[in-house]
């Protein structure tokens, strides 16, 4: 997971793009940096459920991690294409690592 978010941030940090601002309309969260792309918590969501499917049922670990992921876009500080990478980046990273 540390590694997921690692590379999550590099990403984050070369793309730059900013969160989505609706006029009339703030987020419902805070958030720690101005940057969008990709979601940290989807990648990081990702990257602990395929970390933790031994300990839990799987299938409740990847619906707790889109769920969370959805919630980003709802609470207006990510578009849904930054859950998209997030999740890739998270699923692919943890897949990739050695047991």
């Amino acid at each position: 997971m540390v590694s997921a978010y690692g590379l999550n941030q590099a990403v984050k940090f070369a793309v730059r793009r900013p969160r989505p601002q609706l006029p009339g309309l703030p987020p419902l969260t805070a958030t720690v940096t101005r940057l969008s792309f990709p979601s940290a918590h989807a990648t990081t969501s990702f990257a602990a459920a395929w970390a933790y499917r031994g300990l839990a049922p799987g299938g409740a670990l990847y619906g707790a991690a889109v769920a969370f992921a959805l919630s980003r876009p709802y609470l207006g500080v990510h578009y849904p294409s930054d859950v998209a990478a997030g999740a890739l980046i998270g699923s692919t990273i943890a897949e990739a690592w050695p047991p």
